[in-house]
Order: C-alpha cells, then sequence, then structure tokens
C-alpha cells in the first residue's frame, strides 16, 4: 500500500496522477479505479491511500483504501464567492441522496434525497471541502442537509458508502 496526495484528477478525461513520497514517479489513478471505491470525483490535494501495480506504461492505483479529503486554506476577506464551510454536527444523519444536476463551472448544482422531490443545493466549495470535485447526474451520494440562505443545502456530501465505511 502507498500513501501519496491527488496530483489532479479530470472526470471528463477519466484519469488523473498521485504523486507519492517515493521517488519512483507519478501513479495512474483511472475513474474505474475511483468508482469501484464509490467516487466518481477526488478533489486535487486529497491524500490517498492506494495499492499499486507496474505495468508497461508505469505505475497505476489497482485498489483505493482510503481517501481524506485535502487541507483547506483560510478564506481572505476578499473572497466573497466563497461561502464558509458549515460545522454540521454529527447527530445530522446522512440522507441518500441522487444527483440532479452538477456544474463545475457553474460551482454548483442540486440533489434529491431519495422519496422526496424538494431540491438540495449543492455548493462545489462544500464538496471540495470533502475531498469532492464534481458530480455527475444520476450518482448516489449521502449528505447532511443544513438549512442555508434560500432554504435546505448541503452541509456535507459523501460518496454513497461512506456511511457504511466510515459510520454516520
Amino acid at each position: 500500500m502507498i500513501k501519496g496526495q491527488v496530483k489532479w484528477f479530470d472526470a471528463t478525461k477519466g484519469f488523473g496522477f498521485v504523486v507519492c513520497d517515493d521517488d519512483d514517479g507519478d501513479i495512474l489513478l483511472h475513474a474505474n479505479v475511483l468508482r469501484n471505491f464509490g467516487r466518481s470525483s477526488v478533489a486535487e490535494g486529497s491524500r490517498i491511500t492506494i495499492e499499486v501495480q507496474v505495468t508497461d506504461r508505469g505505475r497505476q492505483a489497482s485498489v483505493i483504501h482510503e481517501i481524506d479529503a485535502p487541507e483547506t486554506e483560510v478564506a481572505s476577506a476578499d473572497s466573497i464567492d466563497m461561502p464558509s464551510i458549515p460545522n454540521v454536527a454529527s447527530d445530522v444523519p446522512f440522507m441518500p441522496a441522487r444527483v440532479k444536476w452538477f456544474d463545475k463551472a457553474k460551482g454548483f448544482g442540486f440533489a434529491n434525497i431519495f422519496g422526496s422531490e424538494d431540491d438540495i443545493f449543492l455548493h462545489v466549495e462544500i464538496l471540495r471541502h470533502y475531498g469532492l470535485s464534481d458530480l455527475q447526474p444520476g450518482e448516489a451520494i449521502s449528505v447532511r442537509i443544513i438549512a442555508g440562505p434560500r432554504g435546505k443545502m448541503a452541509g456535507e456530501v459523501q460518496s454513497w458508502d461512506h456511511v457504511i465505511h466510515k459510520g454516520s
């Protein structure tokens, strides 16, 4: 098992790279390996624990064991558009949801809790804070819902199986 940091990942291209502490070069991270872990994306700078296989084309991640969100930078007073990351109480339950749509360029989107048509607002900075960089329509996620300035919003977003692996 190797620990490293996500250099970059492009969900559209379907791959990215992990930098680790050894001097053996970057490790390819393919979207299929990420999907097997229950994610469609991962934020740049996330810490990751993986198993690696060596191929003719270099090292590739074969199994992901853990992803930790990147360290967040303290926002300056000038960054008006960046929401503050809320402290969501641990007794707020994770709810199963499905992404309605998400536009990374706009920085937001919406999801629906299973069994409800109410929209839950998703902000890209909340996603990044929890180690995600993008979401795909129809993707299953786990969210903790809080009251936002204009209605319900996700205060925490995790992969679908996060609650199973880490517990709520």
